[in-house]
């Protein structure tokens, strides 16, 4: 049907006139277009938003979390609601039921909660390192060891001979897993008052190793975020025994029907994604790179 214009048409007439037919195509297909660079209006709405991590302190501790799940919640609409604890605890909540995915570091536990079908996927995440850190003077030596078996039996003497303390983790953490390990391998039972089982966080052991001016093993990226708030320093590092990876897993779904899969998988999928590794990677303190992206793809 043709439109008879009695009147010749204005230009400002005219340009409303083209802006409406611009418009037309928006409106009938139900406002889409309009949305479309609305990065508000791109969030998705998954059916359960709440996803529960369980997770080591040291990522929390370090301000990695805080930088990486923001852009998470962008990106897929899940808020995620953390508990960092030491791995052991975290493992423990996950085969509890009690998380949803988990974001830990002791590769030997991490094998044993799937092996035990407690996890559905596990995934490699990123790495950094363990160091030791100590007063700057080190009476203990470290410096001069060779590698990390060798530094711990130079606590172990310290310890025993001049009481220069040592504050263990003392929670089945990654650290403590590994401190444990490099005890063993030293052929040392550490005990005594030189050494000092804290029980806690790494920034608190951290923090009392500093009011012992005693030593501790540490990962660095705890260390990078806290050691301004100490007069410690890095006393070992280096050796390649002290390698620290971590590990994304999502908790089986078959354990508790209340266990949020669908925000565990797209958890793991976006960690180990483009871009997820990239912001892990692009994560700095002080100019310093806190953990290196590692997922390789089967």
């Amino acid at each position: 049907m043709q439109l008879r214009m009695r009147r010749p048409v204005g230009p400002a007439l005219a340009a409303a006139l083209a802006l409406l037919l611009a418009a037309a195509p928006a409106f009938a297909l139900g406002g889409r277009e309009s949305r479309a660079g609305d990065p508000a209006a791109a969030v998705p709405t998954p059916a359960n938003p709440r996803l529960r991590l369980a997770t080591t302190t040291s990522t929390e501790n370090s301000g990695l979390l805080a930088f990486l799940h923001p852009e998470f919640t962008k990106d897929t609409g899940y808020i995620v609601d953390v508990v960092a604890v030491g791995t052991g605890a975290a493992l423990k909540l996950g085969e509890n039921a009690d998380a949803d995915a988990l974001l830990v570091h002791a590769r030997a536990l991490e094998d044993a909660f799937m092996a035990n079908g407690h996890g559905a996927e596990r995934r490699d995440v990123m790495y950094n390192d363990f160091i030791i850190i100590g007063p700057a003077a080190d009476p203990a030596g470290l410096k001069g060891a060779k590698d990390a078996v060798e530094a711990f039996k130079k606590l172990d003497a310290a310890g025993r001979e001049n009481g220069a303390a040592f504050v263990s983790r003392g929670d089945n953490s990654g650290t403590h897993v590994m401190e444990k390990d490099t005890w063993k391998k030293a052929g040392v039972a550490p005990a005594g008052a030189w050494y000092k089982e804290a029980g806690q966080g790494m920034e608190q052991v951290i923090i009392m190793a500093d009011g012992l001016a005693g030593y501790a093993l540490s990962d660095r990226a705890t260390w990078l975020a806290t050691k301004d708030k100490t007069e410690l320093a890095i006393v070992f590092e280096g050796d390649p025994a002290l390698f620290n990876p971590y590990g994304v897993i999502t908790v089986n779904p078959a354990k508790n029907p209340a266990i949020n899969a669908a925000g565990a998988k797209a958890y793991l999928d976006w960690l180990t994604s483009g871009r997820g590794q990239r912001l892990i990677g692009d994560y700095k303190m002080g100019g310093e790179t806190l953990f290196f992206p590692n997922y390789k793809p089967r």
